[in-house]
């Protein structure tokens, strides 16, 4: 019995410091008080003033541009390079799952700093140059999202609907698909999500003026940060939430757990 509060304390405490700060964070995007140590009521100005703010709102939709962009693309190349990894040999598919988590391993600034120096060789610094790093960066968690999955898989069914005149690409959508779709789905929403929150690369590979919600916020740090930072802060956490939510009780939750 103590051991049992034991743990549920401790993983209170847990939660605590994990959403402790979140909690803050949403408080202060509704108080009308620009000070984060008095509590000035309750308003709703800073949200007006956030969809009222041009480079606010243009850093926003650089950031989802970005972040949407290079998710689509790494999730597509990442999953072609985990089906090639999947038809190698066991030590050649050793070396290449080495191979791809040296960037996973690798420190932000290190990426940032190689990167930038190969594009400023052959081309300018602006928003192409950004979505080809986060693309390269992005592809290994697809990589190691859909991997599992094909091990997973039945590759006998798929050389049964070849041999019965299937082609590999009907053959493929009719019986790999479905069941590599999680994964895909899940290094999708993990791309973006590094997308979202890097920093470091994208500070880095970016050109002048160009703007995304990391490298605004860094800007802000020397002068004070905005309360409608809390505000966007917000709206972003409460998406994910939202996309969370409908990932583990939405109609594919379902239809996994009635398979199951």
């Amino acid at each position: 019995m103590v051991k049992k509060s034991t743990e549920r304390v401790y993983l209170a405490l847990i939660f605590l410091f994990l959403y402790l700060p979140i909690l803050v964070l949403i408080v202060l995007s509704f108080n009308d008080s620009k000070t984060r140590v008095q509590w000035g009521g309750f308003t709703l100005k800073w949200y007006q003033k956030l969809f009222s703010s041009g480079p606010i709102m243009e850093a926003f939709f650089t950031t989802l541009l970005i972040s949407l962009a290079s998710a689509v693309i790494s999730t597509l190349l990442g999953m072609l390079a985990a089906l090639g990894i999947d038809a190698m040999k066991k030590r050649n598919q050793a070396i290449m799952i080495g191979a791809t988590n040296i960037p996973l391993l690798n420190a932000d600034i290190v990426t940032g700093l190689s990167m930038m120096l190969l594009f400023v060789r052959f081309t300018q610094l602006g928003l192409t140059t950004v979505l080809i790093a986060h693309i390269t960066f992005n592809i290994p968690y697809v990589i190691l999202n859909v991997l599992p999955k094909l091990k997973q898989s039945s590759r006998t069914a798929y050389e049964a609907a070849l041999d019965l005149g299937a082609t590999p690409l009907y053959a493929f959508f009719k019986i790999i698909w479905p069941q590599i779709c999680p994964g895909v789905f899940s290094g999708f929403l993990m791309a973006m999500t590094m997308s979202l929150d890097d920093f470091s690369i994208t500070y880095f590979t970016k050109g002048a003026g160009i703007n995304t919600l990391s490298t605004m916020i860094y800007t802000e740090m020397r002068k004070g940060i905005r309360p409608e930072m809390y505000a966007l802060s917000t709206i972003l956490f409460l998406l994910a939430l939202v996309l969370l939510l409908f990932m583990n009780f939405g109609p594919s939750a379902h239809k996994d757990k009635n398979r199951n």
